[in-house]
């Protein structure tokens, strides 16, 4: 099956809530992908939390996007306590 995003909410810490068409919920860090010059503008976090879904994957204002196998495979599974 194609890993596709459902739903993202952006969260604490350079993280975000991701639900995928496996019905999985998944948190990943995104802080690593903050050093690389295409992102570094999300360490402002006005900008970060402006990720919204975009098809099947997650999209920022300046439309730089992020593919949802990398999203998938970098996340760790996300259970609401």
């Amino acid at each position: 099956m194609k890993i596709e995003l459902r739903d993202v909410k952006p969260s604490s810490e350079y993280t975000l809530l991701l639900v995928f068409n496996n019905g999985e919920t998944r948190k990943p860090d995104m802080k690593p992908f903050l050093e690389l010059e295409l992102h570094r503008e999300l360490k402002d976090e006005k900008i970060f939390n402006t990720f919204n879904k975009s098809f099947d994957t997650i999209q920022r204002k300046n439309e730089a996007d992020f593919e949802p196998d990398i999203l998938y495979e970098k996340s760790t599974p996300y259970i609401n306590k």
